[in-house]
This record gives structure tokens, sequence and C-alpha cells, in this order.
């Protein structure tokens, strides 16, 4: 019954789809916050907070490199290609899948940039 509750614990955290970026991100390599920013574009506390999330789970760990930390995937979880094994289930990544969830969140930030700048434009 433990084994069933931990897959579901880790499923719960891989839902959010920034959490799952970061994840795919760092299949690659392990990377610093500064390029994690870059590549999926969010700000820091944002990321911040996704990759404490993460390692709460067990399923990203970091380790300091000077001022920076490097974050990459924990050992537990194990890579291959383009899949991820959780211990419970194998999750794997289509690429064009990646590029639609990139293209939303620019989406979606274009939009809270709009309604910032409309909100901005009322108080004037």
């Amino acid at each position: 019954m433990q084994a069933s509750s931990d897959c579901a614990s880790k499923l719960r955290v891989l839902a959010d789809p920034t959490r799952l970026r970061v994840v795919e991100a760092l299949m690659e390599q392990p990377r610093c916050v500064h390029e994690l920013m870059s590549l999926l574009e969010v700000e820091q506390s944002l990321l911040s907070h996704h990759l404490r999330v993460l390692r709460e789970a067990g399923l990203v760990n970091g380790v300091r490199k000077g001022r920076a930390v490097l974050y990459g995937l924990a050992p537990e979880a194990e890579v291959d290609a383009a899949a991820i094994d959780l211990g419970c289930c194998r999750l794997s990544f289509d690429p064009a899948g990646s590029r639609r969830t990139s293209t939303s969140g620019r989406a979606r930030r274009s939009r809270k940039t709009a309604l910032g700048d409309a909100a901005a434009e009322r108080r004037r």
C-alpha cells in the first residue's frame, strides 16, 4: 500500500506543468537556477518554489557549486533517452508535447502581461 501512496504522491507533484518541464530539462543534464529560468522562462521565485516541491518529493536534488546550486534528478529516478522511471511507473516525454507546453506558457505570460497593462491603464 505504501508503494502506491508514494507513486500517487510523485504523480501529484508532476501534475504541475512547470514542475514537469523542470524535470524534463533536468533529464538532459544538471542545471543551475539561472539556466532553468532562461530555458523555462519563469521567474526565480516561482522556480525556487517548484524546485523545493520537487526536492521534498525526492525527485530532484541540489549540489552547491560555489555560490550557485546545481540541480539534477535524484539518483533514485532512473532516466533513459526520453523517459524517467519513478519506481512505480515510467513517464515518457513527447517532444511535440513539450513544444506545446512551452508555447502555452508563453501565451499565458502574454495574456498576463496584457492584463497587467490593462490594469495599469485603468489606474491612470
